[in-house]
């Protein structure tokens, strides 16, 4: 009695031959993901992720493939692929496409010999050990000590929920973008490194776009871009930083966006980090940022001063170091460009009270602020305003800063308040702060008072136009 062969018999029977013949992460990689649909007249169906997926096995397997369908169907076996183009969702089946195997002379497959194949790291230049990969994440990159805050608030969230289910959210892929020094790099290892803690089983890859490039220019030198291709399709978590780097680079980005369908067809998690947007990236391929839009896309901004405090609060006490308040609210207020800036102010600062032994106070913050801040200018231009607008309206500088509503300091006030506007590049909240404690609406009344009197008050015109010629050979 003849036995009825059906797809999934014969191909496990393929299977056994082609994992005798190639290394074992190729087949893991290659071959585990397959699943047979059909047997019909000697006709074997597979559904393979994807169309780089087929594109591969065909380039690289063909013979093997022909040669384990030839054993087990005869000479008038062939091989069908079944090619996902939409994964679908629970109301949808997934779309594929079926496309055909290549014709090749029967003397080639019947010479093909199994391969001795070896994967290398491009990381390290030695034999993959997917127990022992490297994740090139830095540890001390986690979420205990990354302040949340209105300016990142979304990422942070978004993040976190990537974290907890990797390539099952939504956020496929997460794109997290920002200026210099936000806090993009801190956010995606966090993810990264939450991720290891809680599925030690799972390949987390950090990598920056730079670094990426660089490999895959030393593949293509060296001959081994299926080796490159392999390592990459091992990643279950890829994390690829400053994605703007692939900005013209024509071949790394096909390879990127082959890396990049497959990985999320197979349910893996892809996040990444950008100076701007998607749709302000320049010289990427039209299809690779439609790709980077289908997950979630949250930016970061800069700290506000809430945020700013928090993190120099958490920064010193990390340290064992305690510092006055009156020091964090001036650091906070005078450093509101960007994280990297505020911890390069907190460094110096702590380095010069041990190195001079001193306790940290206002003094020594100022000091620690001349050295790091470029606009030295800015905290110089303060001061001597409020001396000078002091020393002009013959008011003492305390009373600047005081509480006290007496007509002639009200108005050395707005006049001080309307000189450090014009003149630095503090915010209106800085300027508030320096003014004892004030809000920014207080900056912006006292200005706009201080622009009415310059046009209706000739002899107060005159008196801003005399502290004027002080500033500006100051500034000279």
């Amino acid at each position: 009695m003849l036995m009825v062969k059906d797809a999934t018999t014969v191909w496990g029977n393929c299977l056994q031959v082609i994992r005798e013949s190639i290394g074992e992460q190729s087949y893991k990689t290659w071959f585990e993901p397959i699943v047979p649909t059909s047997l019909v007249n000697n006709v074997l169906t597979i559904q393979v992720p994807s169309q780089f997926f087929y594109e591969w096995l065909e380039e690289h397997y063909v013979s093997l493939l022909k040669k384990v369908i030839f054993q087990e169907l005869g000479s008038e076996g062939r091989l069908e692929y079944s090619i996902i183009v939409d994964r679908g969702n629970a109301a949808n089946k997934p779309q594929t496409v079926n496309l055909p195997t290549k014709k090749i002379p029967q003397a080639v497959v019947n010479s093909y010999q199994p391969e001795q194949q070896v994967i290398r790291n491009p990381f390290e230049s030695k034999t993959i050990d997917r127990n022992y990969l490297n994740s090139q994440l830095n540890p001390s990159y986690v979420f205990e000590n990354y302040i949340e805050g209105d300016c990142n608030r979304l990422a942070r969230s978004a993040g976190y929920a990537v974290a907890n289910k990797p390539g099952t959210t939504s956020f496929n892929p997460l794109m997290v973008y920002g200026g210099v020094g936000l806090g993009k790099t801190h956010l995606v290892q966090a993810i990264g490194n939450h991720i290891k803690s809680h599925a030690p089983e799972k390949f987390v890859l950090y990598v920056s776009s730079e670094k990426f490039v660089n490999q895959f220019v030393e593949s293509v030198k060296t001959n081994s871009m299926q080796d490159f291709a392999n390592f990459y399709l091992l990643v279950d978590i890829l994390i690829i930083d400053d994605v703007q780097f692939l900005s013209g680079k024509e071949k790394t980005q096909e390879m990127f966006f082959h890396i990049f369908n497959h990985l999320h067809q197979s349910g893996k998690q892809i996040i990444m980090t950008s100076d701007c947007p998607p749709r302000d990236l320049k010289g990427l391929e039209e299809r690779l940022l439609s790709r980077f839009k289908w997950g979630l896309t949250a930016d970061l901004q800069s700290p506000d001063f809430e945020t700013r405090m928090a993190i120099i609060q958490k920064k010193m006490q990390s340290d064992g170091i305690d510092i006055p308040e009156n020091v964090i609210e001036y650091l906070a207020y005078s450093v509101d460009t960007n994280v990297r800036e505020l911890e390069g102010v907190l460094i110096s600062l702590i380095a010069q009270s041990s190195l001079n032994r001193k306790e940290i106070d206002l003094e020594l913050a100022k000091n620690a602020l001349k050295h790091i801040i470029e606009d030295v200018e800015t905290e110089v231009n303060l001061d001597f305003i409020q001396k000078t607008v002091a020393e002009y309206f013959n008011v003492t500088l305390d009373s600047l800063k005081a509480k006290t509503r007496k007509k002639e300091i009200v108005t050395a006030r707005q006049v001080a308040m309307y000189f450090a506007k014009e003149y630095t590049s503090h915010s209106l909240k800085s300027i508030g702060y320096h003014f004892g404690g004030r809000d920014h609406s207080t900056v912006i009344h006292s200005v706009q008072t201080v622009s009415d009197l310059i046009d209706t008050d000739k002899k107060f015109k005159a008196s801003i136009q005399e502290l004027q010629k002080k500033f500006k050979s100051k500034n000279s």
